[in-house]
């Protein structure tokens, strides 16, 4: 059983803008993806199709094999959780705890449990220590921490994040790859759109390019990656990680990220 199938998936806007052209890939459960592109290639509008947002003009959406479009938006909000890119489209509460209660709340969850996974997100955001801050007296970066404490406290087995490291510093980058990674590791399935591919190749394990509304790429980073893609990847306005760049420039195959290339030297240097 895949966690996510898409299945000839095309999509056209009601005033004629075609965004996805025969889309098809599975996803399986608890892999970490990343689609990525240049703006308008597609992305978001693909990853909208997986809780009702939008639904298919052509082909088909299934979660756990069943078909999206004939399910309801609330029903889907139970298997999948979406962290907008702009943070400020989620965030309405008064107050950093109530904000994260909301979701679990409406799934039906009461007190310890209720308490438990609001105060497990907000740990794991790095946000408990404001749990009673108004929401808008976070700066931004902060805000996008809270949008995925949101998510992060319904447990959905299905979890997209839409350009989460968007005004993160280094710390909070990083704040974000262990996020990931510990959501795989509790066998959630991550889907994430990203323009930076230096955390996308140091976080997921998979990678699917868009460009035009369909897929061009899709592999491992060390793959996608490798220099005989860049031209494709030039061709949607991405730039391989600079540890791919600088890891071919060296002649050493397959390392697109700083541990790789590192490891690479060290094995060079030892032999």
């Amino acid at each position: 059983m895949s966690a996510i199938t898409f299945e000839g998936v095309g999509f056209v806007y009601p005033d004629g803008t075609r965004a996805l052209r025969d889309v098809s890939f599975s996803v399986e459960p608890g892999q970490r993806v990343a689609i990525v592109g240049q703006n308008g290639s597609g992305k978001s509008t693909l990853v909208r199709q997986l809780n009702g947002l939008l639904r298919p003009t052509e082909g088909r959406v299934l979660i756990d094999d069943r078909e999206v479009g004939r399910r309801h938006v609330a029903e889907l909000a139970r298997s999948v959780g979406l962290a907008f890119q702009n943070p400020d489209r989620q965030i309405f509460a008064a107050r950093v705890r109530k904000e994260v209660e909301f979701g679990p709340r409406n799934l039906g969850l009461r007190g310890a449990d209720l308490q438990r996974v609001v105060n497990e997100a907000l740990v794991l955001v790095g946000l408990a220590a404001d749990a009673e801050t108004n929401p808008y007296d976070l700066g931004f970066s902060r805000r996008k921490l809270l949008a995925l404490a949101s998510i992060l406290a319904m447990e959905t087995p299905i979890v997209v994040l839409d350009e989460p490291t968007t005004g993160q510093d280094a710390r909070g980058v990083d704040r974000v790859e262990s996020i990931v990674r510990h959501l795989a590791g509790l066998g959630r399935t991550v889907i994430g759109i990203s323009h930076d591919l230096r955390f996308v190749a140091e976080t997921f394990e998979r990678v699917v390019v868009m460009r035009g509304g369909g897929v061009i790429l899709d592999g491992p980073p060390a793959t996608v990656f490798v220099e005989a893609n860049w031209p494709l990847l030039a061709s949607t306005h991405l730039v391989p990680p600079f540890a791919a760049r600088f890891a071919a420039r060296l002649g050493i195959s397959g390392a697109v990220t700083d541990d790789s290339v590192v490891a690479a030297l060290a094995a060079r240097s030892s032999g």
